[in-house]
């Protein structure tokens, strides 16, 4: 690794961000990774960026599928986050079976308790160095009135906690 992709890394880890499971269920199989590189596009129609490791075995997963689901992930979810993150070394069917995930019809894979579920197909693919870049125009969205966020920043998961009401 050069100097500057080092700095770019070390940069990266002081960038806060959101802790979300991407999960893909088609033809291809069933897959699921934790990532934090997902952003909002546009409202109209509701579509999101999502990067994934060309490496990842849900990079081919997903592309095969054309379908994922952002799985927005709460304070409590920090042991999914490492599990979807290959951090604890279960298998990608006991990552499915240690936590309560819907499964439904051909749906996609939605944590329940998470934040928001945000399902959709991908209508853009890029490749960027070592990631695909990929645009998901959402069909469904479930979004949690409650919980507290869970984070990534300097390279450990944090608690964020949801602001109190204005009173």
């Amino acid at each position: 690794m050069n100097s500057q992709q080092q700095a770019f890394r070390e940069a990266m880890a002081h960038l806060s961000a959101a802790v979300s499971v991407i999960t893909s269920y088609g033809p291809a199989g069933r897959c699921g990774i934790t990532a934090t590189a997902v952003c909002s596009v546009t409202d109209t129609p509701p579509t999101l960026l999502v990067c994934v490791n060309r490496n990842s075995a849900l990079n081919e997963v997903i592309k095969a599928n054309g379908r994922l689901c952002v799985n927005v992930l709460a304070s409590e979810h920090e042991e999914v986050a490492r599990h979807f993150a290959g951090i604890t070394q279960v298998t990608m069917e006991q990552r499915f079976g240690l936590h309560d995930w819907q499964l439904q019809d051909a749906r996609q894979p939605k944590l329940a308790g998470a934040l928001a579920n945000l399902e959709g197909r991908v209508t853009q693919v890029q490749e960027v160095g070592t990631h695909s870049v990929l645009l998901v125009e959402l069909e469904d969205i479930q979004v949690r009135d409650s919980g507290d966020g869970l984070v990534y920043f300097s390279r450990a998961f944090h608690p964020l906690t949801r602001p109190s009401a204005a009173i």
